[in-house]
């Protein structure tokens, strides 16, 4: 299971934050994905899988201004949690490895959310929704699963991303 079983470390203001940063960090590699593939299937995914991190986003925010009303929200550059990355830095790298990077992201918030959830047992609106998106972060893992799986197909017809395998 999680490596997030001691959160308790860090304060709710920091994992909240550090949900905001992920779910945009996450938001964005996703459209950068729909953006570099030709694939239109392809494409819907990414895009569907951006705009559910923006609802999740927007839930965290949601979240910040109820616990903190008196606080100016303050994105970090740098999480304080580790979490994974997705990084997509060279127009060469396969689309399966991208693929494989959000499939351990997606992992790590599940996880993550599961560990958040416990620290509002007594918040059930919270706790059930904590619980709901990590259940959501699931879904998106078995839906980049599927698509690496079909991505590892076409990648032996082309050279780099770009080219990505366009029809049905």
């Amino acid at each position: 299971m999680s490596s997030f079983n001691n959160l308790e470390i860090y304060s709710t203001e920091d994992l909240i934050l550090t949900s905001l940063k992920s779910e945009i960090d996450s938001r964005s590699a996703y459209l950068k994905i729909k953006d570099s593939v030709k694939n239109a299937v392809l494409r819907d995914k990414m895009d569907f899988l951006a705009k559910e991190e923006d609802r999740h986003k927007m839930f965290f925010e949601s979240l910040y201004k109820k616990k903190y009303p008196n606080k100016v929200m303050k994105i970090p550059d740098k999480t304080p949690v580790p979490l994974p990355e997705i990084k997509i830095n060279d127009e060469k790298i396969q689309i399966s490895d991208v693929l494989q990077q959000s499939m351990e992201a997606e992992m790590t918030a599940h996880d993550f959310y599961i560990g958040l959830s416990n620290r509002f047992k007594d918040e059930i609106d919270i706790f059930s929704m904590l619980k709901y998106i990590a259940d959501m972060e699931m879904g998106h893992y078995r839906l980049l699963e599927i698509e690496k799986e079909n991505s590892l197909r076409f990648e032996s017809y082309e050279d780099s991303w770009p080219m990505m395998h366009v029809g049905p």
